[in-house]
């Protein structure tokens, strides 16, 4: 009698990991319950899991008994390479380009066919944004997006224009006969600009972050209120702030279009943003 292909059980740690996978954006505190349900674990299996996991610190439990992701785990993700370094050398840059503006600032790397953002400055007055530190986002709406996709590999392009583009406002790119040439258009003129493709009431100028070697690592962008917005301004102002950036990261280019700036001052006295146009408040 043949033997029927059994597929083989699951390991603990993948066990785990289906634990950890559960909490999301929205869903950032669970119940034992709605971490079986989301996990498809056995509830029985789910309740060792998350106590064991609670004990090392990934999980941490509220004073109503649901769940929550444990600051231990935050800070093991933290030391992630791809973040770690990037944003140590990225925030003063930042912080100038915010003082300058007291608009939001976002700084993201591209993790496959999203983006993610690994730090942000936002402002009491600025205008709303969807994003947070480790949240994902789609590539062909942001400035970052858009940077991060247009000097992607080429397939990674190819894949995003043949998926399905999705819309948040009527002024999204949802074509990709129409994202093609906004690609185009942001490898030629060094920048990006996502006019009210998240939100109709904001304007994002995104930059690319240069490493060694001059290949594109990051993404940077300022967030403002679309009325009144000046984005030719404003793009000179944060590709100040990218090359600065760009340059602390070894970027020849960037070494190369300034080189009598290539060490920022210590002490913050030396702002790349400065004399930006204020936007017209909201």
């Amino acid at each position: 009698m043949g033997e029927e292909a059994r597929v083989p059980p699951r390991s603990l740690s993948s066990r785990l990991l289906d634990v950890l996978g559960t909490f999301q954006a929205g869903h950032a505190e669970l119940t034992l319950s709605e971490i079986s349900r989301r996990s498809g674990l056995p509830l029985s299996t789910t309740h060792r899991l998350v106590r064991d996991l609670a004990t090392w610190g990934a999980l941490e439990r509220s004073a109503s008994g649901s769940y929550h992701i444990g600051l231990h785990l935050w800070e093991i993700a933290s030391l992630a390479p791809r973040s770690l370094g990037l944003r140590e050398v990225a925030l003063p840059y930042m912080e100038d380009l915010y003082e300058a503006t007291h608009e939001n600032v976002q700084l993201a790397v591209r993790d496959g066919l999203e983006l993610v953002f690994v730090e942000r400055l936002a402002g009491r007055d600025a205008v709303r944004v969807l994003t947070r530190v480790g949240g994902r986002f789609a590539l062909h709406a942001t400035g970052v997006g858009l940077v991060l996709l247009a000097y992607a590999p080429a397939d990674v392009q190819e894949q995003v224009l043949g998926g399905s583009l999705e819309r948040w406002t009527p002024k999204t790119i949802g074509s990709p006969a129409h994202l093609r040439r906004v690609l185009a258009e942001v490898r030629q003129r060094g920048y990006a600009v996502s006019d009210g493709q998240v939100t109709m009431d904001s304007l994002s100028v995104g930059v690319p972050i240069r490493g060694t070697g001059d290949r594109v690592v990051a993404a940077l962008s300022l967030v403002v209120h679309a009325d009144g917005a000046q984005p030719g301004a404003l793009a000179a102002a944060v590709r100040a702030a990218g090359r600065g950036i760009s340059r602390a990261l070894g970027s020849p280019d960037a070494q190369r279009s300034t080189p009598h700036s290539s060490h920022r001052p210590a002490g913050h006295d030396h702002q790349d943003g400065a004399g930006v146009p204020r936007t017209a408040p909201s």
